[in-house]
């Protein structure tokens, strides 16, 4: 397996620090107010790639924390009278709930911000003590000149950065480039007492010191979008080898950005959409399945054609499972062992799961693998019937299933149950049509459009469908 590692700026080999064992800390959602389609995307592509080990035999320990304590956060609770925590939990909870929409599996571990401020004072206490930090006023600011390597991460030289609009300038520091790990407290403020008197961390202490925690002070890979890189990353790597004296992560991951219509998502431009707002239109599979569409280190343009475009698309996977599985639920198929022919067809399906995985391995390229997807759905319609042994018709069904259950998509839905009456008039027209009274089941037909079921006859049976 391969990975663009943004650290050395090239494909590496993935070798874990422990064998079979994966550790992984991704940056989690400021809980102020629901999530936009652009953090969608981390938290699709990272879930993935913590399936696709998963299904590799990795043992995996992915972190993704809360920031619960933000200027965002308390400008939420002064505006709506109501304390910080109260926002951060209110959604905290919304978050869950697209996670769930989206099929997000909940990380191994959600840390909050706020139920880990003493390890936080005590990685600034370290940093002090080893000349990193210094205080100022009751503020604590990283000596950035001090860690030879700032920069490393992002590729942008200290010198040049000095006088950059990026990095708030203080009198008060020894240099303009150094950055905030604690500030006081102000008026209306929620603050924890500390050495250099009552206030709050800064934001990224936060990610060091939940990663430790939680991981070890070595992981294998820290992700986050391509945004993260300068200067929220660069501060961690810096933080963290400083206090440890150890190599932070071994791999730095980072999707880029998304667009919507060619344009960069704004308030301003009027194009910001949260992913409840889409959600409303599309279901959480479409989004993702449109997400995974593209390799997560290209750009991603969002419209109306391409969402659905992969709607389209998704739905050709779909109807080619519903097909498998109303064959194996028929009674059409009769023979139990798999012909010649058909191992023959087994094999060339082998070829595409390897083809899927091997698209998987090279630095996660989700499109070239749902392009293998689709090969083997091709390969499932033209050679799937109901002369086919039951074996080969469930092998192709679970082959297909079981790629798209890596991607998070699910390709086969749980079975719905008519309610009886509609059952009823299936079967009714059923008896119509063999009775040959066809106007009674060209009339069964039209109720049954009327209440949103739509028909299908096949070879093998009725299919139905909903409108």
């Amino acid at each position: 397996m391969r990975i663009y590692n943004t650290l050395t700026q090239q494909k590496e080999e993935f070798i874990p620090i422990e064998k079979n064992k994966v550790r992984m800390y991704v940056c989690g959602p400021t809980v102020y107010n629901y999530i936009h389609i652009g953090n969608a995307r981390p938290a699709i592509f990272f879930d993935t790639v913590r399936r696709y080990f998963e299904y590799k035999g990795y043992e995996v320990n992915y972190v993704s924390n809360y920031t619960d304590v933000d200027d965002k956060i308390i400008k939420r609770a002064l505006e709506e009278g109501i304390s910080s925590t109260e926002v951060a939990e209110r959604y905290i909870i919304e978050f869950k709930k697209d996670m769930d929409i989206l099929n997000v599996l909940p990380a191994t571990c959600h840390p909050k911000a706020t139920e880990e401020i003493d390890d936080m004072i005590e990685m600034i206490s370290i940093l002090i003590e080893k000349g990193y930090a210094y205080e100022k006023n009751g503020t604590v600011y990283f000596r950035t000149r001090s860690f030879e390597e700032y920069g490393k991460l992002s590729k942008k030289n200290i010198d040049d950065l000095e006088a950059g609009a990026r990095i708030a300038v203080s009198d008060e520091k020894d240099d303009p480039m150094d950055f905030v790990l604690w500030k006081p407290k102000k008026e209306g403020e929620p603050y924890w007492t500390s050495p250099w008197g009552d206030g709050r961390p800064g934001w990224h202490i936060e990610c060091s010191v939940m990663s430790s925690k939680y991981l070890g002070d070595q992981i294998d890979i820290h992700g986050g979008g391509e945004d993260l890189i300068f200067p929220h990353h660069e501060n961690e790597i810096a933080q963290s080898e400083a206090a440890t004296g150890k190599p932070f992560a071994k791999y730095w991951m980072h999707n880029a950005f998304i667009n919507i219509d060619n344009k960069k998502m704004s308030k301003s431009e009027g194009n910001f959409f949260t992913v409840r707002d889409i959600t409303k239109e599309y279901s959480g599979q479409i989004i993702r399945f449109f997400m995974l569409n593209a390799h997560y280190r290209s750009p991603l343009n969002f419209s109306r054609d391409l969402i659905e475009a992969a709607k389209n698309s998704l739905t050709r996977i779909i109807t080619s499972v519903e097909q498998l599985e109303f064959l194996l639920k028929s009674d059409a198929l009769t023979s139990e062992e798999i012909s010649d022919s058909e191992s023959s067809i087994l094999q060339e399906a082998d070829l595409l799961q390897r083809k899927f995985e091997d698209a998987m391995e090279d630095d996660f390229n989700t499109a070239d693998a749902i392009a293998a997807i689709f090969e083997l759905v091709k390969l499932a319609n033209i050679n799937c019937n109901s002369d086919n042994s039951i074996k080969f018709i469930t092998s192709m069904r679970d082959r297909i299933v079981a790629l798209c259950g890596i991607l998070g998509i699910e390709a086969l839905k749980e079975e719905e149950i008519l309610p009886e009456e509609i059952e009823r008039l299936i079967e009714e027209r059923q008896t119509a049509r063999k009775n040959k009274d066809y106007a009674k089941a060209d009339k069964i037909r039209d109720t049954l459009l009327e209440r949103g079921i739509i028909l299908e006859d096949t070879r093998e049976g009725v299919k139905w469908k909903r409108k």
